[in-house]
């Protein structure tokens, strides 16, 4: 008995060596730092919204930040540990389970504001969209690197064509932030693969043809993407509240901010927890933290493009270079938003906004990330 105890003691311990040792620990340590200060913010950020607004316990959305958080934690570790070859087999079942459920989202989702973008799952209301990102990827450069299409014209085709009916069921719900990163991520991963890039640019136009096209045919659903771009271009033609007090916040914080908790935006603001989170971290922290997180986002971008360069896998190179793309995309359109540099999207902040469906995207793209950097990668 004691000998049996000693042993799995003995396989245990070897199993975390050699997690340890094959794991790209700067990318993790990036990671961990992003989940913590998230966390630290957030009780900065959402005290004020629940005990004012929302009429609620001081610490209730801290306390459920810090539970996503660190489920998210978990699930990053947990598939950072994976197999390879297991995570290469779920791929497909998991991107049609997630599909299935972006599908529903019309038919059974709860509508916020006018958009029907989640499910109620009881516990909390999860956002398919979310899962879906991951997934999408992944499927995208199985897809582009499998020796099954031998026309990659054809695998190019068919990534299109599933990139466009997951934008399709995002138009319906709507979600205009949401298809834009999907779309820009897609085109970065099929330029990493060879795409001629005059290719991409036709692509592009073709993009961008079919969204004025959609306002044009049903201006009753679409039009607040006009109201948005016309409010972007000039703020006296619209209501261009939110971004106005965003760049001023960002602007009264200035270098070293007012302080932790001396910031007014989360006050005025509803979606400043989620949507405008850079904005309340520059007004009480400073625009150095701001940058500081920045860098730790460029510095995770600049490790994985070094390994992507030295692996001889194209299955993970199109892989990472798909997930990196996804967060730095996504990262950049939440900061141009609150910097009054795009129209308003509605797009978290990886790893640092509050809600549940994005940190739990955040941390399996993480996990992925993190397992496909391990030694494996360059088999």
């Amino acid at each position: 008995m004691q000998k049996n105890i000693s042993e799995n003691i003995i396989a245990k311990n070897f199993i975390l060596k050699k997690y340890w040792r094959n794991i790209d620990k700067q990318i993790l340590f990036g990671f961990t730092l992003l989940f913590i200060l998230g966390v630290f913010f957030s009780f900065s950020s959402t005290s004020i919204l629940a005990d004012e607004r929302l009429n609620r316990e001081y610490y209730s959305f801290f306390q459920k930040h810090l539970l996503y958080t660190l489920t998210s934690f978990c699930l990053m570790i947990f598939i950072s540990s994976l197999n390879n070859e297991f995570i290469n087999n779920i791929i497909l079942p998991g991107f049609l389970i997630s599909l299935i459920l972006l599908a529903i989202v019309p038919l059974v989702g709860i509508e916020v504001k006018g958009a029907k973008r989640w499910l109620n799952l009881y516990f909390f209301n999860f956002q398919p969209i979310e899962l879906i990102k991951p997934f999408f990827i992944l499927i995208i450069a199985k897809i582009i690197s499998s020796n099954k299409f031998k026309n990659l014209n054809f695998s190019y085709l068919v990534s299109f064509l599933i990139m466009s009916l997951i934008v399709f069921f995002l138009i319906i719900q709507p979600d205009l932030g949401q298809s834009v990163l999907l779309i820009v991520t897609w085109l970065s991963l099929i330029f990493v693969s060879g795409m001629n890039i005059f290719f991409i640019f036709g692509l592009g136009l073709i993009v961008v043809l079919s969204f004025f096209s959609l306002i044009y045919f049903s201006p009753d659903k679409f039009d607040y993407i006009l109201s948005r771009i016309s409010t972007f271009i000039d703020p006296s033609k619209g209501d261009g509240f939110q971004s106005q007090k965003a760049i001023d916040a960002i602007r009264l914080g200035g270098l070293k901010g007012q302080g932790m908790g001396e910031g007014v935006l989360k006050e005025s603001v509803p979606e400043a927890h989620t949507d405008y989170i850079i904005a309340v971290i520059s007004e009480e922290f400073g625009s150095i933290i701001s940058i500081f997180i920045i860098c730790i986002f460029l510095y995770i971008a600049l490790r994985l493009t070094k390994i992507i360069i030295s692996s001889n896998n194209n299955f993970y190179k199109l892989s990472l270079s798909g997930l990196v793309s996804l967060l730095i995309f996504q990262t950049f359109i939440h900061i141009g938003v609150n910097a009054n540099l795009l129209p308003t999207t509605g797009m978290t902040l990886p790893f640092l906004s509050y809600g549940g469906s994005s940190l739990i995207s955040s941390g399996i793209v993480a996990g992925i990330i993190l397992n496909y950097t391990s030694l494996g990668v360059k088999n």
